[in-house]
C-alpha cells in the first residue's frame, strides 16, 4: 500500500486547510450518499421496528400498569419515547456503517479506491462518519415523528434536542467507522452488536431514571454515551433550559472527538 501513503500527502502540506478538510469529508461522504439515497426507505423502516415494538410493549403496555410518575414527562410512555429516539439512531447508525465498509471490504473489494482517494486519513473517517449520522438521522426522524404524534408536543423539533441527536448520530457511526476497519467477517459484527449495542440499549437510560440505581450499576451506566443522549433529549424535550444537564453536551463532544482521533489514525494505517 505504498501507493496509498503516497497519495494522501495532503495531511503533511502547510497548503491543506479547514476549508481542504471539509471540501474532501464532503466528496468522501457523497460517494455513500450516491448508493445510500436508494435504499433511503429501506434504512428508515430497518431502524423503526424495534422502536415501536418497545414502545407498543413499555409504553403503552407496561405504562398503562403503572401509577407513579415518572422523574420527567407525564406519562411512562412520554418518559421513553426520547430514549426510543437514541436507540434508534444508535443502532442505525452504528449498524448501518459498520456493515457499509464491511461490504467493501469483504464482499465488493472497493475500499482500496478509497484508500488511494488524494485526501486526507481524517477527512476518510468525518466522511464515512456523516454518511452514518444521515443514516441515523433518517431512522430517527421517523421515530421524532411518531412521538410528536402519540405526545402532541412539538418540544422533541428544538435546537438542543437535535444537537444532541446529532453528537450521538456522531458518536455511533464513528464507532461504526472503527469496527468496520477492523473487524474480519460479518460475523464478528454480529458478535459485537450483541455484546456491546444490545446492552447499551437497554443500559443506557431508554427504560429507566439512572439515578435511583446502586451505586455499583449506576457507575457502569454513566460510563455509556448513551445515557446521556437519554438525559440530555428527555430534559431538551420536558424541562426548562435552567434544569438542562448542561455537562451532557461537552462529554458527548470529547467522545465524538476522541473516536475522530482513533478513526484518522486507524485509516492511515489500513493495509486493505
Amino acid at each position: 500500500m505504498a501507493a496509498s501513503s503516497s497519495m494522501r500527502s495532503p495531511t503533511h502540506s502547510p497548503r491543506y486547510s479547514f476549508g481542504h478538510l471539509v471540501s474532501d469529508s464532503l466528496t468522501v461522504f457523497w460517494g455513500d450518499w450516491l448508493d445510500l439515497r436508494v435504499r433511503v426507505l429501506q434504512v428508515i423502516a430497518s431502524g423503526l421496528v424495534s422502536p415501536l415494538i418497545y414502545i407498543l410493549a413499555f409504553g403503552l403496555g407496561v405504562g398503562s400498569a403503572l401509577t407513579v410518575k415518572p422523574p420527567v414527562g407525564d406519562t411512562y410512555l412520554q418518559f421513553i419515547l426520547p430514549g426510543m429516539v437514541a436507540l434508534s439512531s444508535m443502532t442505525i447508525s452504528f449498524g448501518g456503517t459498520t456493515f457499509s465498509i464491511c461490504g467493501e471490504r469483504l464482499y465488493s473489494k472497493t475500499f482500496e479506491e478509497i484508500l488511494l482517494l488524494p485526501v486526507s486519513p481524517l477527512a476518510l473517517f468525518l466522511g464515512k462518519m456523516m454518511a452514518g449520522v444521515v443514516r441515523g438521522l433518517m431512522t430517527s426522524s421517523s421515530v421524532l415523528l411518531i412521538a410528536v404524534i402519540f405526545t402532541g408536543q412539538w418540544n422533541f423539533l428544538n435546537p438542543l434536542f437535535l444537537l444532541i441527536l446529532v453528537l450521538n448520530c456522531a458518536i455511533f457511526s464513528g464507532l461504526g467507522v472503527i469496527v468496520g476497519l477492523n473487524v474480519k467477517s460479518l460475523e464478528g459484527v454480529g458478535l459485537l452488536n450483541n455484546f456491546l449495542i444490545v446492552p447499551m440499549s437497554f443500559l443506557g437510560a431508554t427504560f429507566f431514571d439512572p439515578s435511583n440505581l446502586p451505586l455499583l450499576l449506576k457507575g457502569i451506566v454513566y460510563l455509556l454515551p448513551l445515557t446521556y443522549t437519554s438525559l440530555g433529549l428527555r430534559a431538551a424535550a420536558y424541562l426548562p433550559f435552567r434544569e438542562f444537564p448542561l455537562y451532557v453536551i461537552p462529554i458527548l463532544l470529547v467522545v465524538a472527538i476522541v473516536l475522530c482521533s482513533v478513526g484518522a489514525r486507524q485509516f492511515s494505517t489500513q493495509q486493505d
